[in-house]
């Protein structure tokens, strides 16, 4: 079998899992959706913005004229911290099953500053933020009730952002979400039966093989996962066996803040334009047990397939049979080394 020529599927090691890869299909012709593609914010303040110091939110709460990063409760939070643990099934017969789910949603603002992004802002802007994410990860995961602490930014229009100030938000569940615990599971079993960890031998198994590394160095490794689905799918992996921001120490914080410029720099330089993306840590739950098994990652999720106003759809065999993708994780990975650290 030629990975570069034949379809094949390959297996998720993380959710056990798989992704159907069709090289021959790369040329295909389109005639499909072609997105608007946005404009950057142009302004460094913008006095329509529910995001900027100052402003007043769209649940009618004023901003402080903030300088720095600025958390807040999210005004239409999608978990409400006071939710009764109740679990309702009808009949007793596992039919109709539901469970209260309380939590806390914050968002993060990473800058004052309206026209800035991760791609654009200093790594030392981006270091003060990763420290942000370690303080709301520790007083989150040490709240009673919450089992796990989800950390993301959607960025763009095409991912569902709702405003384009640089922000996060933040997720504290009382249970641990659906991918998560597939990933729990996959390391669990994995040092269970090799008492190693998986993905330290998954990252030293792709740095021997170099195909799909994008970027290294003594912190962190970026590389697009075999088992990938979207086109330009990123994953990032301390090298250092660690479980949560908590364990990181100052020169890793340093180390992220220069990961995460240059990977979102790169990105807009697959098409030269501000990148849309899914990012997302994962770290370990705060279920009160010790997890050895677990490593500290990040995942970057961008749609954009063939340009900047054509994106990759999640339809038909996709949603009915399994993921499916074209450009190969190979050639995906090529095109970004050559556009990282430029």
């Amino acid at each position: 079998m030629k990975l570069h020529e034949d379809s094949h599927r390959r297996l998720n090691l993380l959710t056990n899992e798989w992704v159907l890869v069709s090289p021959h299909r790369a040329q295909r012709p389109w005639q499909g959706s072609v997105e608007k593609v946005p404009l950057p914010p142009q302004s460094q303040y913008d006095p329509a913005c529910y995001l900027c110091p100052g402003n007043k939110r769209a649940g009618g709460q004023q901003n402080p004229a903030y300088t720095n990063i600025f958390v807040f409760e999210n005004d239409f939070a999608a978990l409400k911290p006071h939710t009764a643990t109740d679990r309702l099934d009808v009949d007793g017969a596992g039919l109709l099953v539901a469970e209260g789910e309380p939590g806390i949603c914050r968002v993060m603002c990473f800058s004052p500053r309206h026209d800035l992004t991760l791609s654009t802002m200093s790594v030392e802007q981006i270091e003060n933020v990763a420290r942000g994410w370690r303080e709301q990860f520790r007083e989150l995961d040490g709240m009673p009730g919450i089992r796990h602490v989800q950390i993301f930014e959607n960025r763009g229009e095409m991912m569902g952002a709702s405003n384009p100030h640089p922000h996060c938000q933040i997720w504290a569940t009382s249970s641990i979400p659906d991918e998560p615990s597939k990933e729990l599971r996959c390391q669990r079993e994995y040092y269970r039966l090799r008492k190693t960890c998986l993905l330290c031998d998954y990252v030293h198994l792709e740095e021997k093989q170099a195909s799909r590394i994008v970027f290294a160095n003594s912190d962190f490794v970026v590389l697009v996962p075999f088992w990938a689905i979207w086109p330009f799918e990123t994953l990032v992996c301390s090298r250092r066996h660690i479980a949560t921001f908590l364990d990181f120490n100052d020169h890793e914080l340093t180390s992220l803040g220069k990961v995460l410029k240059q990977t979102t720099a790169a990105y807009d330089r697959v098409f030269d334009v501000p990148f849309p993306y899914s990012m997302g840590f994962h770290q370990a739950p705060g279920d009160g047990r010790a997890h050895p098994e677990w490593h500290f990652h990040a995942h970057f999720y961008p749609p954009l397939l063939r340009s900047a106003s054509v994106r990759k759809f999640m339809v038909g065999f996709e949603l009915l049979g399994t993921p499916q993708r074209d450009i190969t994780p190979e050639m995906a990975a090529e095109r970004l080394r050559l556009l990282y650290g430029k």
